[in-house]
């Protein structure tokens, strides 16, 4: 419900003239807030109060104790990642005049389609969130904040992907080019494509969803003397990773790689390492069979784990102590889920991971798979018992 006397008029900006809406709006309005350089290109009235748009918490205030017409200027669409949700969550039911929103803006200035792209905020948010979701996709368009630009691209950059920085949109410094080789100042988009930048048809917008299946059977997966993570239990290990867009996930001692491509199938972007060369070219067929984008960090942790992003999750096989120490402490993961074939392994894991902070629990799990007999009858075939371990803090 709209607060009292309260009359809010939001009109988007894109370096156009105003429309014939919002120049009656702006014509009627006894307030009208926004940054500078809207302020300046805007027809708003002599009689009419303006103030500069610095800080959204005092420009709600503002709104909110303004009487009588008030215009917000904001750039391109503000309800998209705008100015539109927080003046609802105060109460303020605004009437909106969007313009073109930016994102919409900088893909037309590449000549780019961009239904199939992430879009994705940094600003105000946490930018590791953004840059683990745009690593994991073929293309997307990160919002940046101020200070953000600069390391976002040059991670992308160092992940091969081709970027493009969208600055001052709608306004006569506007510039969209490859970010590569410039000294990026705070663009309002990055571009964030694979090379070649190929689209698939689609029906929804942005990530493509879950996939149509997992805990995939082993022989979707090329692997060495079945060493791999059975379907059962990988199943157990993807409910407990939780794997999505914009999480990070280790995969240490990856093996053939069959869990970090299923994370990688969700969304997540993964770091598969692994020590032994020909287990790593595996891990990087089995992700070009599915389909998907992770990344491969050949080494034997724990030393190969230093440097590496945080994680959200970690995932380990075998359970060696050292190793999982280790890679709690480099990456500091809210989950972590460890599989185990030994029992005596079971309690000094459980150990660790309380000792960690982590609330520790379990379960082993011995799946029987059906196998046929003559005359179309069935038995029951016992795969070998697994523990599984996790930790959440």
């Amino acid at each position: 419900m709209n607060q009292q006397g309260v009359n809010v008029t939001v009109i988007g900006c894109d370096g156009r003239p105003a429309g014939s809406d919002a120049t009656k709006a702006l014509a009627e309005a006894r307030t009208v807030i926004g940054a500078p350089r809207h302020l300046r290109l805007a027809p708003v009235p002599p009689h009419a109060e303006q103030i500069e748009l610095r800080h959204l918490d005092e420009t709600l205030d503002a709104v909110s104790q303004h009487q009588g017409p008030t215009v917000v200027l904001a750039s391109g669409d503000p309800g998209f990642f705008g100015i539109v949700r927080a003046l609802r969550a105060r109460g303020i039911t605004p009437r909106v005049i969007p313009a073109v929103s930016s994102v919409a803006l900088a893909f037309a200035k590449i000549g780019l389609d961009w239904d199939d792209a992430l879009v994705l905020s940094a600003h105000g948010r946490d930018p590791h969130q953004a840059l683990a979701a745009a690593l994991a996709h073929p293309k997307a368009a990160i919002l940046t904040a101020p200070g953000t630009a600069r390391d976002l691209a040059r991670e992308l950059q160092a992940a091969g992907k081709t970027v493009y920085a969208a600055e001052r949109l709608g306004t006569p410094e506007e510039n969209v080019a490859e970010a590569a080789g410039r000294d990026l100042a705070d663009p309002n988009i990055l571009i964030s494509l694979d090379e070649p930048a190929e689209s698939q048809p689609r029906w929804l917008a942005g990530h493509p969803g879950a996939p149509d299946g997992w805990a995939l059977p082993e022989d979707a997966f090329e692997h060495r003397d079945s060493m791999i993570t059975k379907p059962e239990v990988r199943a157990l290990v993807l409910a407990r990773l939780g794997p999505a867009p914009g999480r990070t996930i280790w995969d240490v001692g990856a093996g053939s790689g069959s869990v970090a491509v299923e994370c990688a199938r969700f969304g997540a972007h993964v770091i598969a390492v692994e020590s032994d060369p020909a287990q790593c070219d595996k891990i990087r067929r089995n992700a070009e069979r599915h389909q998907v984008r992770l990344r491969v960090h050949h080494g034997r942790a724990p030393e190969a784990l230093i440097g590496l992003p945080p994680a959200d999750a970690i995932f380990a096989g075998g359970g060696d102590h050292g190793v999982l120490a280790a890679a709690i402490r480099l990456a500091s993961p809210r989950k972590v889920v460890v599989t185990l074939a030994a029992v005596q392994r079971v309690g000094e894991t459980a150990t660790l991971l309380a000792g960690q902070g982590y609330r520790a629990d379990g379960v082993q799990l011995q799946a029987s798979r059906l196998a046929p007999l003559p005359g179309r009858n069935h038995r029951l075939a016992a795969q070998n018992p697994v523990f599984v371990l996790w930790g959440q803090r």
